[in-house]
């Protein structure tokens, strides 16, 4: 991986909601989103990922959502689709539609329910590496998906051409750093939790796939400037600044309190797909109070 390749891949990608109206996707609501985290200074895009509801999606949605993710970020910043399945072949073909459609590299978690062994999870990115010419983010998030990709077969896997990192939701610090030595300097590490990402930038890693930049985008992107310049005083306070708010994104389950953001926002619709629901409006004061202590406007 070159160096150019490397550097594609820092600072803050936002985990992109899927608006709906009417139970249908609001294509116009996603367009005004998109361009509202590009003006926001967000350094990429990450469609139908968990925060996308893609597990409620159809096939034609999530490929809809990311051809036009795509088509609307225009080459401006890139774009990380969502491609993951507890099925190889489904993961594969999700991973073929990215790279179609133009996508800049794959999110693919790891496989959920079926629980593989490490074997099985080599096995299961070692399969899309070698049917699809894209670079591929490993998603480890053990809190759903009830499996943990050991970073012994992460530096396996990074031998491979085309597994160029990891998302990692595991909020684990030490294991950043030695992660980072087991898997070599071309790794490329985002964090996939927003509250502990300075922790992790700390630790070594280049940006972070976030939740929270959905309705903060100018201050995430800051805070991950701040973070890849070295300036740890300023990211600090700008940690500070969003910290509130970074919980209050998962007060009740995602992306509802995110949904409940940015109607408030007048960006989109509230609705969620079942068995997500709208976030209960006992949460609605704190929701709206760590918005203000972000400073987050339109």
């Amino acid at each position: 991986m070159n160096f150019m390749t490397r550097n594609l891949f820092h600072g803050v990608f936002t985990a992109l909601v899927t608006p709906f109206t009417a139970g249908r996707l609001d294509e116009g609501a996603f367009a005004s989103l998109v361009e509202r985290q590009i003006r926001g200074g967000v350094h990429g895009l990450v469609p139908v990922g968990t925060t996308g509801e893609t597990s409620t999606l159809s096939h034609e949605e999530h490929k809809r959502v990311v051809s036009l993710c795509v088509e609307l970020a225009a080459g401006r910043v890139p774009v990380i689709a969502g491609a993951g399945s507890n099925a190889t072949a489904e993961a594969v073909d999700l991973a073929r539609h990215a790279k179609a459609a133009g996508a800049d590299a794959a999110l693919v978690v790891t496989p959920y329910y079926n629980r593989p062994s490490q074997e099985g999870l080599y096995r299961h990115y070692a399969a899309i590496d070698e049917a699809v010419d894209l670079p591929v983010f490993v998603y480890n998030v053990p809190s759903r998906t009830s499996v943990d990709i050991a970073n012994e077969t992460l530096a396996r896997l990074a031998k491979l051409p085309n597994i160029i990192g990891v998302k990692d939701a595991t909020g684990d610090m030490p294991r950043a750093s030695l992660q980072r030595r087991q898997c070599g300097e071309d790794w490329i590490m985002l964090s996939g939790d927003d509250p502990s990402a300075l922790g992790f930038m700390a630790h070594g890693g280049h940006g972070c796939i976030s939740v929270t930049a959905n309705v903060a985008p100018a201050a995430c992107a800051a805070f991950f400037n701040a973070c890849l310049a070295g300036d740890w005083t300023g990211a600090l306070a700008l940690q500070d600044k969003l910290v509130r708010l970074h919980k209050a994104l998962f007060i009740d389950s995602s992306p509802g309190p995110t949904k409940f953001a940015l109607a408030r926002l007048g960006l989109c619709a509230e609705e969620t797909r079942l068995p997500i629901v709208a976030c209960a409006s006992a949460h609605h004061g704190e929701i709206i109070a760590a918005m203000d202590e972000a400073g987050v406007t339109q």
